[in-house]
């Protein structure tokens, strides 16, 4: 399985989460400023149950952008090491994107969230076949009860909502808005509404 390195701009951002990441395929880097001395005792013993797989990188200059460009490096050093690796960065810095679309260009996989669980391994995935896709539909409006949508515009819509940030996932960055709405309307189809 794929290698997927967390690193956390901790100056930025402060996660709670990093329990999600205790069972996965996951090896995380906080990364710290020179001027962050104290950290979480919680946060602390969450990274200490990872053992080798967690690590703090402290920077030892202050400075506009320091500590982006520490982990800029870390993920070329670590690209290098592994070439097949998922690099998330956890920041709420847009300034990563430039980085992110250049390594993108490389073919190294990476991406930034504000939180560790949106990171795309937790998300859900689209069910292989139609027919599993046709049973969670069908659970999900089960579900709804009174609710259920009455025309099939409504129903593209609620299956547009269970199914978009799936779909966008599964069909990738080059997929249109609009092929995500075909496919709903073949599952309509399929339903029979």
């Amino acid at each position: 399985m794929r290698t997927n390195f967390v690193l956390v701009d901790f100056e930025n951002i402060q996660p709670k989460d990093f329990g999600l990441l205790k069972d996965g395929p996951f090896k995380v880097r906080v990364f710290l400023g020179p001027n962050q001395s104290k950290i979480p005792v919680a946060l602390a013993a969450t990274l200490q149950s990872f053992g080798a797989n967690a690590e703090y990188v402290v920077s030892e200059t202050a400075g506009k952008n320091a500590l982006d460009f520490h982990i800029a490096y870390y993920i070329g050093v670590l690209s290098t090491q592994d070439p097949t690796a998922y690099f998330h960065i956890i920041s709420k810095d847009a300034g990563f994107d430039p980085l992110l679309k250049h390594l993108k260009a490389k073919k190294i996989f990476a991406q930034r969230s504000t939180s560790i669980a949106d990171i795309p391994f937790f998300k859900p995935t689209l069910p292989a076949t139609a027919e599993a896709q046709i049973e969670l539909v069908v659970a999900d409006l089960i579900r709804r009860k009174a609710a259920k949508p009455r025309t099939q515009k409504t129903l593209l819509s609620t299956l547009h909502a269970l199914f978009f940030s799936v779909l966008c996932t599964h069909y990738s960055r080059r997929s249109s808005r609009s092929r995500s709405y075909r496919h709903c309307s073949r599952l309509c189809a399929a339903v029979g509404s």
